[in-house]
């Protein structure tokens, strides 16, 4: 194991360093700014498609300027609040759909019968976990209201409550673990998926929701968590390949899988966008 041997540098050795790589820095005010207020480390994954390829050493190609860096920042910035507000409309639709589905075929507090999920769901967990909620500082009214109330009812609210009270990763295990062929199929109905692909699909879609919350790079980034592809697509489906290969003599071969990447998040979301806010694009 390696010893970690590299010392922090000011803003104004940073800055010195970038215009040792050739990168243009025309107000050195401005760009101190940005750094003091993004960081460095933060907005060195936006230079690397600047820099020379080939090269050992980090070398910008030329009359690449601190502006084309930023504008790569933000453009990624830019783009993850767009997906936040999409997202957004789809994690209400599930959160819905489940409360809905469970209320009425099996009654406000039947999601408190462990027979309803798959055996490896922790249905205790989520019991403790409404239980939790409900004792902390920051209680919601709504509960607060159920809770003073209905006292002979079960402290557990009902589950048009719950699923409010679980965060998206929570309600997407819960969907995901519905055991019940009646229940699944209705979700499947409304969304006009089949549930291994609506399962992973929320799945992945709680995870880039998690990174663009965090502030995450979503552009050029390869993802653990892929959506699942349906066997049966829509007519308008695009075609995906396993594998895009780009490179030329200048630059050297670089295999990308799109699947891993922002592309099939995208098309995941335009096609469950279509079911939630049909007419209305994603942007």
């Amino acid at each position: 194991m390696n010893d970690f041997c590299k010392p922090a540098h000011s803003i104004k050795e940073q800055i010195e360093t970038l215009r040792k790589r050739g990168l243009v820095i025309p107000d050195q005010d401005r760009a101190h700014h940005y750094l003091s207020n993004i960081s460095y480390f933060r907005l060195s994954a936006y230079t690397r498609p600047f820099y020379q390829p080939g090269l050992q050493k980090h070398r910008f190609i030329e009359g690449v300027s601190f502006d084309d860096v930023l504008q790569l920042y933000v453009f990624d910035r830019e783009l993850r609040l767009l997906l936040l507000d999409a997202i957004e409309r789809l994690e209400v639709a599930l959160r819905a759909q489940l409360g809905n589905t469970l209320a009425e075929h099996h009654g406000p507090h039947g999601y408190l019968n462990p027979d309803l999920f798959d055996t490896r769901y922790k249905h205790g967990w989520l019991l403790e976990r409404l239980e939790k909620v409900s004792q902390g500082r920051e209680i919601e009214s709504f509960l607060d209201h159920y809770r003073k109330t209905y006292h002979k009812a079960p402290s557990q609210p009902p589950i048009w409550m719950a699923v409010e009270l679980l965060t998206f990763k929570e309600a997407s295990t819960l969907f995901a673990n519905l055991r019940l062929p009646k229940d699944t199929q209705r979700i499947e109905r409304h969304f006009g998926w089949k549930m291994p692909v609506l399962r992973s699909w929320f799945r992945s879609l709680s995870d880039l929701r998690n990174v663009c919350a965090h502030h995450g790079r979503v552009w050029n980034r390869e993802f653990g968590s892929r959506p699942e592809m349906p066997k049966k697509v829509q007519i308008d489906w695009p075609d995906i390949p396993t594998a895009i290969t780009t490179g030329s003599r200048e630059h050297p071969e670089q295999r990308l899988d799109p699947r891993r990447r922002l592309y099939l998040q995208l098309i995941v979301i335009e096609s469950l966008m279509r079911v939630v806010s049909p007419g209305r694009p994603m942007v």
